[in-house]
């Protein structure tokens, strides 16, 4: 059903209602050349690495973007789909059917865009007021917020805005840690899983960031701990059989912990012959799950004695992961007729 588009304004216009689905972006190839772009664009935001750049930039430009592309390279060269990478391919068509869900574009617009990389966020937000649209929806596809992520989104879409003279009514979604259809859709998944590859100890692996963000006050632990309650809960399972794990980490600043690689160690060594890993705080599939968790940790698990390691996949452009966003942008205030 498509949704309400909003009223006239007082020029008599049909208001036109707009989403911006924004995720972290990927280098178009997966080579040494677009990796360094990819990378360079990245960690020189000041909202991902909050260091000084007198002393960042030139680490990152000396040693960091010498030798960690053409490592990297190898990585995504291992999950690349023939459509390109997995996050671009998974978050386009999670584009296409929340489009699908929200009618036609003549409607309500929905445009992803990336906050690195191409589809660029200044292209995405100009393609939809070029249309014509007045109220826009912004959602980055983070279900916990930081600032190292949802902030980042919010600084471009300020930016892409600055140059328009009719700036549209904007609603930005913080975050949507603890939505009930988004905790369904995660819950749906594991039984999924554990229905094809029988049920076993669950490790909810999220994203880790430095432990100095949450000490000035960023809630993106709390979230995350929030929304593995809330999916532990929806499991009917009891504190034993859960882990909450970090992964992701870079640089040699303290993480948030545990960390995926040494609990999944840890699991291994205590006897625990299965796990079944569940990624909450990835919308959609990329290097970070299919090749951090699907290949290099299910490798250190299974060496270090395990005997069957599941990993449950992202959302990704299922009707369940639509349906749940599209009940996020109606409490966002996008309104059925």
């Amino acid at each position: 059903m498509a949704w309400f588009l909003g009223a006239r304004d007082q020029s008599g216009e049909i208001s036109k209602t707009g989403v911006l689905l924004v995720n972290l972006g990927t280098p178009t190839a997966p080579t040494y050349g677009p990796i360094w772009r990819y990378l360079a664009e990245f960690l020189s935001d000041r909202r991902v690495v909050e260091a000084c750049p007198a002393y960042w930039y030139p680490l990152l430009f000396g040693p960091i973007l010498t030798f960690r592309p053409r490592r990297t390279a190898k990585l995504y060269q291992a999950v690349w789909m023939s459509e390109g990478s997995p996050l671009m391919v998974h978050s386009k068509q999670l584009a296409d059917t929340l489009q699908q869900q929200l009618g036609h574009p003549s409607q309500v617009r929905v445009e992803l865009a990336m906050t690195y990389g191409q589809p660029s966020i200044k292209a995405a937000v100009d393609r939809l007021l070029a249309a014509g649209v007045k109220t826009l929806y912004v959602l980055p596809l983070y279900p916990q917020y930081s600032g190292s992520t949802t902030g980042a989104v919010f600084d471009g879409v300020a930016k892409a805005l600055r140059r328009w003279r009719r700036v549209p009514t904007l609603h930005f979604v913080a975050d949507y840690h603890a939505a009930p259809r988004y905790i369904e859709a995660l819950a749906a998944s594991v039984r999924a899983s554990w229905a094809e590859h029988g049920k076993s100890h669950l490790v909810i692996s999220n994203h880790g960031i430095p432990v100095k963000y949450v000490a000035l006050g960023d809630p993106y632990q709390s979230q995350v701990e929030q929304t593995a309650q809330l999916l532990v809960a929806a499991l009917g399972l009891s504190p034993t059989d859960v882990s909450l794990v970090f992964q992701s980490r870079f640089g040699p600043t303290a993480w948030l912990q545990p960390y995926t690689d040494d609990r999944l160690a840890e699991l291994a060594a205590r006897g625990v012959r299965a796990v079944t890993v569940v990624t909450p705080s990835f919308a959609v599939d990329c290097l970070e799950t299919l090749e951090e968790i699907g290949a290099t940790s299910r490798a250190k698990y299974l060496a270090a004695g395990g005997e069957r390691f599941t990993l449950v996949p992202a959302l990704n452009a299922s009707a369940d992961h639509a349906q749940a966003l599209q009940a996020v942008l109606a409490n966002a205030g996008l309104r059925q007729p």
